[in-house]
């Protein structure tokens, strides 16, 4: 939770992180903000640059942690890949010949068919890790499909790979999932972060859904990839809106706090444009003292960290009831602080929606559910809580335009984690 609780932390940026003192004295060491991305992939699954290649781009782009997050694999077996004559396999290979020598690069040939082995996680990190400055987190997006519609769910700092699960539902399939990263944290004494990716994509999960997964703690409020639906439509409601619906009745009936995360969904790295899946578009930013892997996770699962699409926050903290964020400003842009949350009166009627054909869909709740408490233009915002709010949460939106969006008009903008009073 936002400074643990524990006073007022000021936050100073540096060029690559940001760097807070500490106001009381018993607080502990020094804590940095570490800026990471949870959600990508490379050609061990349907990425298309290579992975040591793929960390090197974050590295080289100013965040300190990534998890490479490829469908159903922990990168752990021999694989050789195929080279194709053209395209971007070819093209991957091409840049990576010319990145690297000869000693690195593993190929050979079969008739005339091109191989090169990829490399494992544990071969490429220690030659793109470096102590406190950049970490890889062993990740997999546990993927599985069901009449048309899919369940993926990133697990991170993972020991082995999580097979995928099988079920007569979606909902099954997760609380499988759940249930095998938590017996392998019982198994290895890890700290392992489970989120659910993107709902909206294909139309997977509805906020009753994620209601019907209690132990769930994270999920994706943004998602780079330009079809994933985090708007919704005009029967679905977006990834936010979710959130709220998810925030109210959970926190209402005394069930766990869900955490927002924003991530790249990355696939593409070597042509940029709205329409590819490319890196740099959401990301994290994670409060601990040290860059290492244990530390982001424990600090991810007491909600000490923030989702971005750009906006940087100079100033987080908590006082009693008083919630406080500013924000690092740039030249001739505008921000709007919305305090959102819900009242503990709220109407708890909802209503089903349905889809062309009469079939359920979802439900339609009140709009006194995720309702701005309070809105504040500038670079600096507090709202201090009544008592009678279910949670509250921040939304920064700015007005400057996001560089190579996911969708039209997007900006850039950040999001708080919610608390309660």
């Amino acid at each position: 939770m936002w400074c643990g609780l524990l006073g007022a932390f000021v936050l100073l940026a540096t060029a690559s992180c940001q760097r807070t003192t500490v106001a009381t004295a018993d607080v502990g060491p020094a804590e940095t903000w570490w800026r990471g991305n949870t959600h990508t992939h490379t050609l061990w699954s349907d990425g298309d640059d290579f992975p040591e290649a793929v960390a090197e781009w974050y590295k080289g782009n100013g965040y300190q942690f990534l998890s490479i997050t490829d469908h159903n694999t922990l990168a752990s077996a021999e694989r050789w890949l195929r080279i194709p004559p053209n395209g971007p396999a070819r093209e991957a290979y091409t840049k990576y010949r010319e990145r690297n020598d000869g000693s690195w690069v593993e190929e050979r040939r079969s008739g005339d068919t091109l191989l090169v082995r990829l490399k494992r996680l544990p071969e490429y990190r220690a030659r793109v890790e470096e102590r406190g400055r950049f970490v890889l987190i062993p990740g997999e997006e546990i993927t599985q499909y069901l009449a048309g519609r899919g369940a993926h769910m990133n697990a991170l700092n993972l020991a082995d790979a999580v097979s995928e699960q099988k079920g007569t539902s979606l909902v099954e399939i997760l609380r499988k999932d759940l249930d095998s990263l938590r017996a392998q944290e019982g198994r290895t004494a890890r700290e392992i972060v489970a989120v659910l990716n993107h709902p909206n994509f294909l139309w997977s999960q509805t906020a009753e859904d994620l209601l019907a997964l209690p132990d769930l703690r994270f999920f994706e409020v943004y998602n780079g990839h330009p079809l994933v639906n985090i708007l919704g439509d005009s029967l679905r409601p977006g990834t936010e809106r979710i959130w709220d619906i998810v925030l109210t009745r959970r926190l209402a009936s005394g069930g766990a706090m869900l955490y927002g995360v924003a991530t790249d969904d990355a696939h593409d790295y070597h042509e940029f444009a709205p329409r590819h899946r490319n890196p740099g578009r959401g990301w994290i930013m994670v409060r601990t003292s040290t860059l290492a892997v244990d530390s982001l996770m424990r600090a991810m699962e007491r909600g000490d960290f923030y989702a971005s699409t750009g906006v940087t926050l100079s100033e987080l903290r908590r006082q009693g009831q008083r919630l406080t964020v500013a924000v690092t400003g740039a030249a001739g842009v505008r921000y709007t602080t919305q305090f959102i949350g819900t009242r503990r009166s709220y109407d708890t009627t909802s209503v089903a929606r349905y889809d062309s054909a009469g079939v359920p869909i979802t439900r339609r709740y009140s709009s006194e559910v995720g309702a701005v408490l309070s809105e504040v233009r500038g670079t600096s915002a507090s709202y201090t809580m009544r008592g009678d709010e279910v949670y509250v949460r921040a939304r920064i939106v700015s007005t400057k335009p996001k560089a190579n969006p996911s969708y039209a008009g997007e900006v850039e903008m950040a999001w708080t984690q919610p608390v309660q009073p």
